[in-house]
This record gives structure tokens, sequence and C-alpha cells, in this order.
């Protein structure tokens, strides 16, 4: 069973969702840690755990940061971390155990499996993992919303996000 460790230098987990029916506001997560065991040769044997710390959101605005952050969203006093447990690794998809705010859902996200190379630096090799998707954020209690007055509402309930994880395998 080989170990992987985070390069956080190489990684990031960025969002975007709708702006008042009609435009996006992206964003990402600064904090966060993957963990990940298996055989990176058969990624059915891979196993992977994530924790993004809610409290690290950027999206270039502290105003909205701090809304965020407060109890009409994510509510960070209560709810400090976003988590993802896996239950099937493949080259093409993740599935796993998704828990915001307490609440917890499957989910299976897009994978793009980079491959395995050597780095220059270290000496030792890594190896990379794209992971997109969609999630509801009104599944998981983040329900606030301003309906507008030409309809529609200000904020969109579909999140997407991609997350660039690279990852150093330890042998």
């Amino acid at each position: 069973m080989t170990n992987f460790k985070l390069d956080p230098n190489h990684s990031s987990i960025e969002f975007s969702i709708k702006h008042l029916m009609v435009s996006k506001v992206k964003g990402e997560f600064t904090d966060y840690d993957v963990q990940a065991t298996g055989d990176i040769n058969d990624l059915s044997t891979v196993q992977v755990t994530a924790a993004v710390t809610v409290d690290s959101i950027d999206t270039n605005n502290s105003d909205r940061d701090g809304h965020l952050k407060s109890a009409d969203f994510f509510d960070i006093e209560q709810y400090p971390e976003i988590k993802f447990v896996s239950s099937a690794v493949s080259e093409t998809s993740v599935t796993g155990e998704l828990t915001i705010k307490d609440v917890t859902h499957t989910e299976t996200f897009d994978v793009e499996f980079n491959g395995v190379q050597k780095n220059p630096m270290t000496g030792g090799n890594v190896t990379g993992f794209i992971v997109s998707g969609k999630i509801n954020r009104e599944k998981y209690g983040i329900t606030w919303n301003q309906a507008l007055e030409s309809g529609g509402v200000m904020v969109g309930k579909d999140v997407k996000f991609e997350a660039g994880i690279e990852l150093a395998i330890e042998e």
C-alpha cells in the first residue's frame, strides 16, 4: 500500500456559481488537505480523504467572503470543514461521501487521471488528478437567496468546481 502526499504548491480547489442569473462568481479554497493510499497502477484500490477549511474561502471580495462564512451560508463557527471520503476511484470518476454543514450525500465526480511523472526537483514520483463536478448547495442546507424583481434569484443553486491535485508518491 502506497501513501500519497499532497503538494499544495501545485494543487488548487476552485469553484463558480451563477450570480443574478446572468454571470458567475469564481472563488477558491486556499487551505485543504488530501490524504490518499493505494496502488497507483490499480486506481480501484485508492482511498481518498479530503478536508477543506471553509474559512479559507476567497472570492476576491472580503465582504462577500464574510457573508459566505456567516450562518447565511457555511456557518463556519459551527461547521468549519467540508469533508469528502471516497468509496470508489477510477481513471474517469470518483464516488464518495461529501459532508457540508453536517449533511452527507453520496456524490460522483469526473476525474482526469494524468499519470505518473518523475519530479526532476525532488527525484521522486508524482501523480496528478483533475476532479470536477457540480453540486446542489441547497441539498447541504446552504439555502440563502434573494428574489430578483425581474424574476429569478440572486445566487444559483448549482456550484461547479474543479480541483487540480498533485500528489507525491511515497514509496
